[in-house]
């Protein structure tokens, strides 16, 4: 047999180009092997240490549950993108998650004021939107397709006004950051408070990413308060404290609204002696188990108390897909309500959503910064 010479014609170019073809068809046959879900994480800016501890969590969850046989007979993927602390950044990476990875749930973000925007576009898309970490109680009005596994302000508000009021303390001066989450927590704890016979003597809503906090802190320092009540991101937060140490502010008591996150950029020797209130990070058994699983694999214990959420948000997921039977939105989101009304048994305790689809009876820890990390009191 002879080959009838054709000019720029090669066996081997046309043996490579073949083999190319079948490597491309192949392709979509190897991602129908994964389930891919999406997050959308604060990986580097103001919350990083936070997202990176959440990320862990959700590694440890597609890793628990691709090594029970995954799900529906496949693996199970989390594609990760990183916020950067920045909503359009996170609108962005939800878009990209929806449109291009066409996943039928997202978590995250963390903060309120990016989880917002972020979810009202994966609602209007129909995407199954998983609020791991953001507690504005704005939240609840996001639509049918959005669940919450933390609690919302309404009850960490409540819970931390009837702790401090418990210590004593009946005037007391505020600071939070001025967006969604520090609003609702200056307005909801003040609220709370006072209605159980505290005052709050001055009120103060700082700009993120200022170098210097000092004029809002000598403006609080002027009431005198009976102690500084807070809440603050990060890097933001290490600021503060440093700063309030070296104006001599913490003579007076000072009190942390989710402690992990207010302290997880502060030096230990600044941030001893702090009290505060942080989510139930976990719980029982389940929760010993997932502690011990994420200190074998990283050499370290989790830093903050959303770790946890997010290894929940992964599990709850799998549930609903094999409940439902099916990988698409609809039928994810109807397993979750059912699966939320009967409870879910997750790191971080029983999980129940109520009929807007929010946890209830969400845990919460009553804690101290004590030689050089966090523990009960």
């Amino acid at each position: 047999m002879s080959f009838r010479k054709v000019p720029g014609f090669s066996p081997l170019r046309a043996t490579a180009a073949a083999c190319l073809l079948t490597l491309a068809t192949a392709l979509p046959a190897l991602a129908q092997d994964a389930i891919n879900i999406g997050a959308v994480l604060s990986l580097t800016g103001a919350n990083a240490t936070v997202g990176e501890d959440v990320r862990r969590g959700v590694m440890l969850g597609v890793e628990h549950v691709n090594a029970k046989g995954g799900v529906l007979g496949k693996k199970i993927n989390v594609i990760v993108e990183d916020s950067g602390g920045n909503p359009t950044t996170a609108l962005n990476a939800g878009r990209k998650l929806a449109t291009v990875d066409k996943v039928p749930v997202v978590m995250g973000e963390y903060s309120s004021g990016i989880t917002l925007p972020l979810a009202q576009y994966l609602v209007k898309e129909g995407v199954t939107h998983l609020n791991i970490s953001s507690s504005s109680t704005k939240i609840r009005q996001l639509g049918a397709t959005s669940f919450s596994l933390v609690g919302l302000e309404n009850f960490s508000n409540r819970f931390a006004a009837q702790d401090t009021y418990d210590m004593g303390y009946r005037r007391v001066a505020m600071v939070a950051p001025n967006n969604a989450y520090g609003q609702g927590v200056l307005e909801g704890y003040k609220a709370e408070f006072e209605k159980l016979g505290g005052k709050v003597v001055t009120e103060v809503l700082y700009t993120a990413g200022q170098s210097t906090y000092r004029r809002e802190l000598q403006q609080m320092s002027r009431s005198n308060p009976d102690a500084y009540v807070y809440t603050a991101y990060g890097q933001e937060s290490a600021v503060l404290n440093r700063e309030a140490e070296e104006l001599g502010l913490r003579k007076t008591p000072w009190y942390a609204i989710l402690m992990s996150m207010s302290l997880s950029d502060t030096p230990p020797a600044i941030a001893n002696g702090q009290l505060g209130m942080e989510l139930g990070s976990v719980q029982g058994p389940a929760g010993k188990a997932y502690s011990d699983a994420f200190a074998a694999k990283y050499k370290e214990g989790f830093k903050t108390s959303y770790t946890g959420y997010g290894y929940d948000a992964v599990l709850l997921t799998a549930a609903a897909i094999e409940k439902a039977k099916a990988t698409t939105a609809p039928a994810i989101q109807a397993a979750l309500k059912d699966i939320g009304t009967a409870g879910y048994p997750g790191v971080t305790g029983l999980i129940r959503f109520d009929e807007d689809r929010q946890r209830v009876d969400p845990p919460y820890d009553k804690l101290k910064f004590a030689d050089g990390k966090l523990a009960p009191r």
